[in-house]
């Protein structure tokens, strides 16, 4: 039997909303014939017995450390079947959407290597991470300092300051964008055979930027897709327990993408004064997350 969609989903200690993210996968996907492989980190949770005594139809592959988002999500590649790949994180919801049209938009565009449906927060505000710009200094210090929010009267001002969010571009339509979020992205199988696999050195953040970076650079498109919709709770993947780990890994593997992609284009006192920005936010949202309980987000996108 033809497979149209392979849902490839890491968890890790995130069994209640696994529950609900597998739930809302065979309550709204329809008309389409697709497989469903979880790819468990070592959870401690409870997870592993759910999906066997819950969800027998669900194909677990179980490691026994944890490899990452990157090398986890690879593990499930690599035994999928589906024309195309469809990475979702545990901690969503599929809320609803054409399935079928998905697929044929795919079919019939077949430039399009990458795609993300509209995502959006637990209180149904859209998630502007699902769409992107690259991390460029001007980008991500715009972000940082809220200009993207003192420049947003006009489409001219958001194209100039909301570039990283690419805020020009609304969310109600369909369009070419330089990345999406990894927490929700299907790919085509295609891209995988050309590109190979995710970087598994980034381990935690940027894997998908670098995925979509090479993607791009191979010639394929990249488009956000707003005709499907998904809930993202952000940040309920296991990883809240160890705050500056996480800040840790977010500020490392941005510094990576960036020396890696971005800093060969421009000059080296930019790249200075970008890694010491990095460098310095990290060190300012440590400083903050010492006064207060609650984990402090990635300063450029959400959880994966």
């Amino acid at each position: 039997m033809k497979i149209d969609l392979s849902i490839i989903i890491v968890n890790y200690n995130s069994k209640d909303y696994l529950k609900n993210c597998l739930d809302s996968i065979f309550k709204k996907i329809k008309d389409i014939n697709f497989e469903i492989i979880v790819v468990d980190n070592n959870s401690s949770d409870g997870s592993k017995e759910l999906l066997k005594e819950d969800f027998p139809e669900v194909h677990l592959i179980e490691s026994e450390k944890n490899l990452g988002f990157a090398g986890a999500n690879n593990l499930g590649i690599k035994v999928s079947k589906g024309n195309y790949i469809f990475l979702l994180n545990p901690d969503t919801l599929i809320l609803g959407g054409d399935f079928k049209k998905l697929i044929l938009f795919l079919n019939q565009h077949p430039q399009i290597g990458i795609l993300g449906p509209k995502v959006l927060n637990s209180d149904l505000t859209f998630q502007k991470q699902c769409k992107r710009g690259w991390p460029t200094f001007w980008n991500s210090f715009c972000y940082v300092s809220g200009l993207w929010k003192i420049f947003d009267k006009n489409k001219y001002q958001r194209k100039i300051f909301g570039g990283y969010f690419l805020l020009d571009k609304s969310e109600k339509y369909e369009w070419e964008v330089d990345q999406i979020s990894g927490s929700a992205m299907i790919i085509r199988r295609e891209v995988f055979n050309q590109i190979g696999l995710f970087d598994p050195s980034y381990f935690l953040y940027w894997e998908d930027s670098d995925f979509c970076f090479r993607a791009k650079k191979a010639n394929y498109k990249i488009y956000y897709y707003p005709y499907i919709e998904i809930i993202h709770y952000g940040g309920k993947g296991g990883t809240e327990a160890a705050p500056f780990k996480n800040l840790w890994y977010f500020h490392r593997n941005l510094f990576i993408f960036y020396k890696k992609y971005l800093a060969p284009k421009n000059f080296f006192i930019v790249n200075l004064l970008y890694y010491f920005f990095i460098f310095l936010v990290f060190i300012l949202k440590c400083f903050l997350n010492l006064f207060r309980k609650k984990k402090i987000i990635g300063s450029l996108k959400p959880e994966p």
